[in-house]
């Protein structure tokens, strides 16, 4: 993997910004959605694009000035659909801004961020796209929506991948064929990796990005979630088998062996130990060797910074999310093998209407 390095950018603020475009996705994001465009209201290039919201999503988004672009179904909702979307867009309206910032609906853009990005971007011409700080809104109101800001922290400097929310060089963009429509997750990665394989570098600034609102507030939520991100990892793995930066077959093979195979194993021993008693020893052994992962996991996100309790659910959940990868895995493979087409995998329940009045 090559190593981080930190760039020194000039200050925020020190050049005129250059002509940016908006691109906002959603799905009955209702209030969080009104937020989200709140924070982009004084920018000119704002487009937002709805996949099917039944919450009044199009009507608000408009009313605030934005070019809105309903998508139908077939073909099938997806993000990196709407991102093209919205992309596609803000060409035909304005030619190719300079500059092209990709965020999702239940994200606030911080005031300084597009500034802070552009900095970065014109101090170095062979980054693509930048990516800064994103933070979870509530991270007290679930130890989900906590890990979720934990998730988000990853290192400053250059990076192999960005997420959902990015500010693009137009140009480097339109070296790429956009995002892949087909993908229900991991449609940010695989982007990026095609961003890089065109000669383009990808870097974490240290500079806040967005203010996100997972509003993943139970068990189930979260192990959807989880679901979905093992679907990605196998998909990702499959489109680039050579990648070591992220490695997604590494990820892949410990998703198979803790959430698959350890499973069996104990499942096939305590089934043996019926019969034969002393194969409870192998189970007993198989227990252990999971609490010394979970253990491993604990000391290295302790010294990693995170505070003695956030360390040790941040340990637990990494094991326990394994389960639900390998189910992500699984339906990924048993998809490809049967050629069936895998519908999108949804975790959040629905916000307070957008436009609903909140009596002040």
């Amino acid at each position: 993997m090559p190593s981080a390095h930190q760039t020194q950018f000039p200050p925020a603020g020190s050049r005129p910004l250059p002509s940016v475009g908006v691109v906002v996705i959603g799905r009955n994001e209702g209030e969080r959605l009104l937020r989200c465009l709140a924070s982009i209201r004084d920018l000119p290039l704002r487009v937002y694009v709805d996949s099917g919201s039944t919450d009044g999503s199009p009507d608000a988004a408009g009313a605030t000035g934005c070019s809105v672009v309903p998508l139908s179904s077939p073909p099938a909702f997806t993000a990196a659909r709407a991102r093209n979307a919205g992309i596609a867009q803000l060409r035909s309206e304005a030619g190719t801004p300079t500059l092209v910032q990709v965020m999702d609906g239940d994200c606030e853009l911080e005031p300084d961020w597009l500034a802070a990005g552009a900095a970065a971007l014109d101090a170095d011409p062979g980054l693509g796209a930048v990516f800064g700080r994103r933070r979870e809104r509530f991270p007290e109101r679930s130890i989900y929506n906590a890990l979720c800001d934990r998730e988000w922290d990853v290192p400053i400097g250059e990076a192999g991948a960005f997420g959902g929310d990015v500010l693009f060089r137009a140009e480097a963009l339109a070296a790429t064929s956009g995002y892949p429509e087909d993908m229900i997750a991991g449609e940010d990665p695989d982007l990026s990796m095609r961003l890089r394989a065109a000669g383009w570098r990808i870097a974490r600034i240290d500079a806040p990005m967005t203010r996100h609102d997972a509003a993943l507030l139970g068990f189930g939520q979260w192990w959807r979630r989880t679901l979905r991100g093992g679907h990605a990892f196998a998909e990702l793995a499959e489109r680039h088998p050579l990648s070591r930066w992220p490695d997604w077959r590494r990820q892949c093979r410990s998703i198979v062996a803790w959430g698959g195979a350890w499973p069996a194993l104990l499942a096939a021993t305590l089934v043996a130990g019926i019969a034969y008693p002393p194969a409870l020893v192998a189970s007993a052994a198989l227990v252990l060797v999971w609490v010394a992962q979970l253990l491993r996991l604990a000391v290295r996100q302790r010294r990693s910074g995170l505070s003695p309790r956030m360390a040790r659910a941040s340990a637990l959940f990494l094991m326990v999310g394994k389960f639900p990868e390998f189910a992500g895995v699984a339906r990924f493979a048993s998809n490809r093998l049967l050629r069936r087409s895998t519908r999108l995998i949804e975790y959040k329940g629905p916000a307070t209407p957008a436009g609903a009045d909140h009596g002040g």
